[in-house]
């Protein structure tokens, strides 16, 4: 047995919180009774459930990590795109969408899946799973424009929350650097960075919710593993169980002219 919105989300209709609005907007019925309260458990075995008089049923949940290359939309679909995320993938795609988005010109990693509840745990801004970005950006980044970064941005739709910038190397012409962030905001790290007059020339994706690209080539994919996803599920949990891990207090202190010093915001 299992709680009628957490079946939903498992058969891919919505995410849980999603299917919950649809459960309490008369959308569904079980066993030919539309129901209303989301405390109802259903056998997935034994019960029939319908959303809009069409039957759902529990499917088997895949996951793949895809190193999107350059140009690709995160998208399932789009007819003035040239190619999406999903036509990236050279096994079965049906059901599957992006979880969460990178901008055409970002690279890196991006999963695709037809979880709908741990893809809402995954981007949902409340959790604020960590991502990690490699960037090259215009000019010279100083420590004092790194602090100021981390520190938060205020852009159009508001400040941004303290981030980690680890300076990999740097000339007068152009710096390459690391950045962690716990948001997903349309072309933050852009952004950010042109905020203090620095534009992103190569940007990609290195780490998600602690997954890695390793070996995998741009334009890539495979199956995630039993191990890699428990990984993915963990690390929305220890979020959901710490929030003030979100935009977290960190100190300033080790700042130095180094060219690998590593700046953290604070809060």
């Amino acid at each position: 047995m299992m709680r009628l919105q957490t079946f939903l989300a498992r058969a891919g209709v919505a995410s849980r919180r999603s299917s919950e609005a649809i459960i309490n907007s008369a959308r569904v019925a079980v066993n030919g009774h539309v129901v209303r309260e989301r405390g109802i458990s259903v056998d997935p075995e034994k019960d029939r459930v319908e959303v809009d008089g069409k039957a759902v049923s529990l499917i088997k949940k895949v996951y793949y990590i895809l190193n999107k290359p350059k140009a690709v939309i995160s998208t399932v679909k789009d007819r003035h795109a040239s190619r999406t995320v999903i036509e990236c993938l050279r096994q079965n795609s049906a059901g599957l969408y992006p979880v969460g988005r990178l901008d055409k010109d970002t690279t890196g990693i991006i999963l695709l899946t037809n979880d709908g509840e741990l893809t809402h745990l995954l981007t949902h801004p409340r959790f604020g799973v960590k991502k990690v970005y490699r960037a090259r950006v215009d000019g010279f980044l100083s420590d004092e424009d790194a602090v100021k970064i981390s520190g938060g941005v205020e852009l159009e739709d508001g400040i941004t929350s303290p981030c980690v910038i680890r300076i990999l190397s740097r000339s007068k012409d152009d710096t390459d650097c690391e950045i962690t962030i716990r948001e997903g905001r349309k072309r933050q790290i852009r952004r950010m960075f042109a905020a203090s007059g620095h534009d992103v020339m190569e940007l990609k994706r290195v780490a998600f919710a602690g997954l890695e690209l390793g070996d995998l080539g741009e334009g890539e994919s495979r199956k995630l593993t039993g191990e890699e996803v428990a990984l993915l599920r963990d690390a929305s949990a220890l979020v959901i169980a710490s929030p003030d891990l979100v935009g977290t207090k960190q100190s300033k202190k080790g700042i130095t002219s180094s060219p690998k010093s590593t700046i953290q915001g604070s809060s």
